[in-house]
């Protein structure tokens, strides 16, 4: 019995192993590609954010601009390869799940990766403009605006990260809600606290300006109505 045990572990761990050994591989396959690539797909995300605002990026050091590339090759790289990669863990975990698992966690994590994306997209094209557009805004005959191209796309990456998780906030209240974790009433009830709760965790996840936070924020408690809206029909089954 302990050796089909210690046998099945081993089979386990090889497959994870094997998976993984996969994984890294088409990360450095790919890597290449996403260094041909980087140049362009940094001039085209520079071009959106500062398209209307008129500003010229400026960098500070020889091997500034090469590094920033580095990191977005590493970047493309890994959204490139992103669905071989889920593909591989899928079916790694695919033989233990039963098949309504199977259903609820196929489901869960194309939503969530649908939400991530349009959270990032949201923040590239529409509030990144609008933070150099106010930053512009405290510009005057003595004080010129002199933004990093380092700055700008740590910004970005930074931003556009907490957008798409912040925008996961529909699903995780529906999760809740359906769960029954918490009830509707509870969560519609607790309005105030949780937008208070929003707003702390924008300020923990963007820079140290009001602007972004709120800007993260507002949108982010919206998504939150949205999962309640989404809940009531888990509340109308319940109480059937």
């Amino acid at each position: 019995m302990n050796e089909n045990k210690d046998e099945s572990l081993i089979t386990h761990l090889e497959a994870l192993r094997e998976t993984l050994l996969k994984c890294i591989i088409s990360l450095g396959v790919m890597l290449p590609v996403a260094l041909i690539a980087a140049p362009k797909c940094l001039n085209l995300l520079i071009d959106i954010i500062i398209s209307d605002s008129k500003v010229t990026l400026n960098f500070f050091s020889p091997a500034e601009v090469f590094i920033i590339q580095i990191k977005t090759a590493l970047v493309l790289d890994l959204i490139i390869c992103f669905p071989y990669i889920a593909k591989k863990i899928w079916d790694f975990i695919l033989p233990a799940l039963y098949e309504n698992e199977r259903k609820f966690i196929k489901n869960t994590v194309f939503i969530s990766t649908f939400l991530f994306v349009c959270g990032a997209a949201f923040c590239i094209f529409v509030i990144l403009p609008l933070v150099i557009k106010f930053g512009l805004s405290f510009s005057s005959q003595n004080i010129n605006p002199m933004f990093g191209i380092s700055n700008i796309i740590n910004l970005m990456l930074i931003m556009s990260v907490a957008f798409g998780l912040m925008f996961q906030m529909p699903l995780i209240t529906n999760a809740l809600i359906k769960s029954g974790v918490i009830s509707y009433e509870s969560v519609s009830n607790l309005r105030p606290y949780v937008f208070v709760v929003i707003l702390i965790i924008a300020a923990i996840l963007t820079p140290p300006d009001v602007v972004s936070q709120l800007m993260l924020g507002i949108p982010t408690y919206l998504l939150f109505e949205l999962g309640l809206l989404f809940s009531k029909g888990v509340k109308n089954e319940n109480n059937e």
